[in-house]
């Protein structure tokens, strides 16, 4: 019995070690938890925000967005999400006004694989960091990871480093960006086309 308990154990200290590091309970917090969550944002514009077939869904609906409740500036965030090829959304980090939901006043690490100007397109920081080549990635599930430390920015889609550390003073012509390290809330986007994004996760960067 003994030899089986210590056997358990083992097995059990393994597990552990394999588990991936954004799994809650680790200091990450959960917002979306497949089709949980929508009590941690406030629904804004008219995209028809609901949970289904294990997400959070939007499909119709202009300039609609998930504004989390509570802010954030210094942090590592994962988001899964599926997007139709048409489909404009994106996450938003560091948002200072959201009733004022601007490119100017906010990062927005895009989704959009058909943007008109795909250099800022899905993997794209709009209007401050290119992405080169294009990324693709309608039709299935893929992976964002994003994480914002004072001027920097890194976005990793699908294991894959897109934007390494990006500092958002002069990319975009030179000058300092006013809120490159105020907090704010997060923001995922719902506009034209259909986007579901399950299992968000958010912890602070270390």
């Amino acid at each position: 019995m003994k030899r089986t308990l210590i056997s358990a154990a083992a097995l059990l200290l393994a597990a552990c070690s394999s588990m991936p590091s954004w799994v809650p309970g680790g200091g990450w917090t959960t917002l979306i938890d497949g089709e949980k969550g929508m009590e941690n944002f406030t629904a804004v514009g008219s995209a028809n925000w609901r949970a289904e077939g294990g997400a959070i869904v939007a499909d119709k609906g202009k300039g609609g967005y998930l504004v989390s409740k509570n802010s954030y500036k210094d942090f590592e965030l994962r988001v899964e999400f599926w997007a139709d090829h048409n489909t404009n959304s994106g996450v938003w980090i560091r948002l200072t006004d959201p009733k004022r939901i601007l490119t100017n006043n906010s990062y927005e690490v895009n989704i959009y694989d058909a943007r008109p100007g795909p250099e800022y397109g899905t993997g794209g920081i709009t209007e401050f960091a290119k992405v080169a080549p294009i990324h693709k990635a309608a039709g299935k599930w893929n992976v964002y990871e994003i994480t914002a430390k004072g001027d920097q920015i890194t976005v990793v889609l699908n294991g894959k480093t897109i934007i390494d550390a990006a500092t958002v003073e002069g990319i975009t012509g030179g000058a300092i960006n006013p809120f490159e390290g105020e907090p704010g809330p997060l923001m995922l986007q719902g506009d034209h086309g259909k986007v579901r994004f399950r299992n968000v996760v958010v912890t602070p960067a270390l």
